[in-house]
């Protein structure tokens, strides 16, 4: 009887396990640029809602640069940190670095949107091509606002259900990736033009001669990656306008990447969600000439 009872409780304790939730964090990083852009507190509220009736999956924002309480970290399954980058991306600053090693060393997995794949290659150059395959690099990197057209995707749980797309960003390319991709899935690719290669890109200007000499070579802008220590990453470059959202597919692609960054099957069909232009324009950071934009928009 005894042995029956422990038996019992070993495959409750076992349900329990399987039951659980996986829990996502995602950060946002701190206000910057003019109204629309780099809403990136807007933009992981949207990312929330998007997420929040996908089965087993526990969602959790945190909208001041970091978590209130780095104890939240210690049962998620997944980060993600969409924010400013180099000497503003949250990973980077205090001993943030520190504790993202150390989680990712026990294979919670990591992502970056947009700026925040951005560091300074001697300050976490390694960790990020440890974690999720590179980092944009300043001025070996570059960052033009142009509309690549992403007709073809791999087949990877990332793409189920994405339609091509097209849609105007800062579509970030010229990662330094780890030496011949190694262990990195292309998500989204597409060749600039030679238009978009010439500059001007973002900042600096450009252009540069070392993408000017690579004419008609594919770029990758989103990407990912499974690490020997279980975890997984994840890399977008796009994310600075915040109306792109909007796009059913753009949002799609992003979501079904969380979902896979969690450790969760993607739907056959990929997340559905729906998003009104009302939701759009919600949660957007008091910013200069917002109120403008609002008044204009509601005429």
């Amino acid at each position: 009887m005894k042995k029956l009872l422990t038996f019992l409780l070993l495959i409750a304790v076992s349900l329990s396990a399987e039951a659980k939730d996986k829990k996502l964090v995602i950060i946002a990083g701190n206000r910057s640029h003019p109204p629309l852009m780099h809403e990136f507190r807007a933009g992981c509220l949207i990312l929330e809602k998007c997420l929040q009736n996908v089965k087993g999956l526990s969602v959790e924002v945190h909208t001041n640069h970091w978590v209130s309480n780095e104890a939240t970290l210690e049962d998620a399954d997944a980060i993600f940190i969409y924010s400013d980058g180099w000497k503003r991306n949250p990973a980077v600053q205090g001993d943030h670095l520190k504790t993202l090693t150390r989680l990712t060393a026990k294979g919670v997995s990591i992502g970056f949107a947009h700026y925040g794949v951005q560091v300074d290659p001697a300050v976490a150059g390694k960790e990020f091509k440890k974690w999720i395959g590179g980092h944009y690099e300043h001025e070996f990197s570059v960052n033009p606002m142009w509309k690549p057209e992403f007709k073809q995707f791999p087949k990877h749980p990332i793409t189920r259900g994405v339609k091509p797309f097209s849609v105007r960003d800062e579509w970030y390319f010229n990662m330094r990736f780890r030496e011949g991709m190694r262990g990195i899935t292309p998500i989204l690719v597409d060749t600039p033009s030679d238009d978009v290669r010439d500059g001007p890109y973002v900042h600096p200007k450009g252009p540069y001669p070392h993408i000017e000499a690579a004419s008609g070579r594919k770029e990758t802008m989103m990407w990912c990656v499974e690490r020997p220590d279980g975890g997984r990453g994840l890399g977008f470059t796009g994310g600075h306008n915040h109306l792109n959202w909007g796009d059913p597919n753009y949002r799609k692609v992003v979501l079904n990447g969380l979902v896979w960054l969690a450790g969760l099957e993607v739907p056959k069909n990929g997340v559905k969600s729906k998003l009104t232009e009302d939701e759009l324009y919600q949660n957007l950071d008091p910013k200069k000439g917002l109120v403008e934009i609002l008044l204009k928009r509601k005429k």
